[in-house]
């Protein structure tokens, strides 16, 4: 049985130690080039006498960074990344949780360090690889390990502010990737494009199963995804069939007219999930792309990663939701009501998570794992946790789930309870809308609408008469060139707050409503 996701290379390295792994426009690292890099750095470590604790890794996005995760992992210890898109203060409050003693850097971060004010050991990675490897304390380290031990601590994004550091361990991320790539049908031949930030749990669809298959993965500069053109040239160059994409990435594309410039000429599965895909934006990608595979993925970095699935194999009508299906093998999903027992077939109810996906909670913080993680109410026999996900969702045709709203984007307006996702999917289906958000301003009672399109102010207003009730029209409308986004690709609601109240208050000093 396997217990240590390491394994996944040890055995692949032996079949393909001279293809490439990871790689990106500077530099292509193969099987045997990672298993080595990444034991020197356990190396280093090792002589430096890191044990069983958080090492932090503020390096660039690139293939080595890579290689000093999986260092960190072989010396016993658990990776902490942290990026210099980061806010400053979010990285120094990821130090003072962990209050970690190492930090690995490299030449692009080396002269940032001093501005964090870390007290710890610094190790220069480039100057890990001029450094022998410690085979026999590697091999004494791999003795001792168990399957429970962590492998990471992956900080939330913090929707308030306050990022959460979850940890994950082997035995999670081992099963993960086993159902995942059942379901996706990953093999040698895939060639991922990787999308996200390496910090994020979402790197974990393409960085794990690459080392399992002996497949291999491409970092995407980042800057591409702001010319759509020219993310779907690279796609074609690289030879990419395969992307596990947050949905935003994937309608930037689509919204734009790329399709009729560009087509993807080798991509085959198409895995996407974090947001609601607009039905009017993924039936042309499914339109363009009618022999790809395309799966809807759901779940919590809580819970590991993605822990259900949907092959969405058709078109879906306008007013459709497309479901999120059903769970991995080895987890079970439930749906709670408001008073903790198993929703009703077809109503909404939380949705929670069992099974061996679950993280260890989150780091240095009792608390908020006591809130998040807890006994399963419908047992009240023995001991069994839970991730309460803060997501509704409801069961409905096909027997399938679908996934409703974040419990936060519920709100009550005019003495009506209203999803703001649902407004979100009517107004994402009028003409000239490419792209669109509501948030909620619970100081004012104001719902505001977010949108980027050739539709002006006016027309809009009036279809949105003409689609919805009265108590769902927003009450303020904002017309963007691009909607703000997180770090990994999310809607950045947060963000769209502040540009509306800086709008509202330059309208005050101009004298208008």
């Amino acid at each position: 049985m396997q217990t240590n996701v390491l394994e996944y290379l040890e055995e692949t390295v032996q079949r393909l130690p001279d293809k490439m792994a990871f790689g990106d426009d500077e530099i292509q690292l193969t099987f045997q080039e990672v298993y080595a890099r990444s034991r020197q750095v356990a190396s280093v470590l090792v002589k430096n006498q890191a044990a069983k604790e958080p090492v932090v890794v503020y390096m660039k996005k690139s293939p080595c960074t890579l290689t000093a995760f999986f260092g960190v992992i072989y010396a016993g210890c658990f990776y902490v990344p942290i990026d210099e898109e980061m806010p400053r203060r979010r990285m120094e409050l990821i130090l003072e949780n962990t209050q970690a003693k190492y930090m690995i850097y490299d030449e692009s971060t080396a002269d940032k360090i001093e501005a964090l004010n870390f007290q710890g050991t610094t190790i220069s990675y480039e100057e890990c690889l001029q450094e022998g490897i410690d085979e026999e304390a590697i091999a004494l380290i791999r003795d001792s390990a168990l399957d429970t031990d962590p492998i990471y601590v992956l900080f939330t994004s913090g929707s308030t502010g306050v990022p959460k550091g979850v940890v994950g361990h082997h035995r999670g991320v081992i099963d993960y990737i086993e159902s995942l790539s059942d379901v996706l049908g990953f093999n040698e031949d895939t060639v991922f494009g990787n999308q996200t930030p390496l910090y994020l749990d979402a790197c974990m669809k393409e960085v794990y199963p690459t080392m399992k298959f002996g497949a291999s993965t491409w970092l995407i500069p980042k800057e591409n995804f702001m010319i759509p053109v020219k993310l779907v040239e690279y796609l074609n160059d690289h030879k990419i069939n395969t992307i596990c994409w947050v949905v935003s990435a994937l309608t930037m594309i689509s919204a734009f007219g790329t399709f009729d410039v560009v087509k993807p000429e080798h991509l085959h599965t198409i895995a996407f999930g974090s947001e609601v895909f607009p039905i009017k934006q993924f039936n042309l990608w499914k339109t363009t792309l009618p022999e790809a595979k395309f799966t809807n993925l759901y779940g919590p970095t809580e819970a590991t990663g993605m822990s259900c699935y949907y092959h969405a194999d058709r078109l879906f009508e306008e007013k459709e939701v497309i479901p999120i299906g059903q769970p991995f093998h080895n987890t079970e999903i439930f749906l709670l009501d408001e008073n903790g027992k198993e929703a009703v077939y077809g109503e909404p109810g939380e949705i929670c998570i069992k099974g061996t996906c679950l993280t260890h909670g989150y780091y240095n913080n009792p608390e908020k794992t006591a809130e998040a993680f807890t006994q399963n109410p419908l047992n009240p026999y023995y001991p069994e946790r839970i991730y309460r996900t803060g997501d509704l969702g409801y069961y409905g045709e096909g027997g399938h789930l679908y996934f409703a709203s974040r419990k936060d984007y519920q709100i009550k307006h005019m003495g009506h309870r209203i999803e703001l996702g649902e407004i979100d999917a009517d107004v994402a289906l009028i003409e000239g809308v490419k792209t669109c958000c509501c948030i909620y301003i619970k100081e004012n009672s104001k719902i505001v609408l977010f949108y980027v399109g050739d539709v002006d102010k006016k027309e809009l207003t009036v279809a949105l008469k003409e689609r919805l009730p009265r108590y769902m029209i927003p009450n303020a409308i904002v017309q963007l060139e691009t909607l703000p986004l997180t770090t990994n690709g999310k809607m950045d609601r947060l963000k769209m707050q502040e540009i509306y109240m800086e709008q509202k208050k330059s309208r005050r000093k101009r004298g208008e409503k």
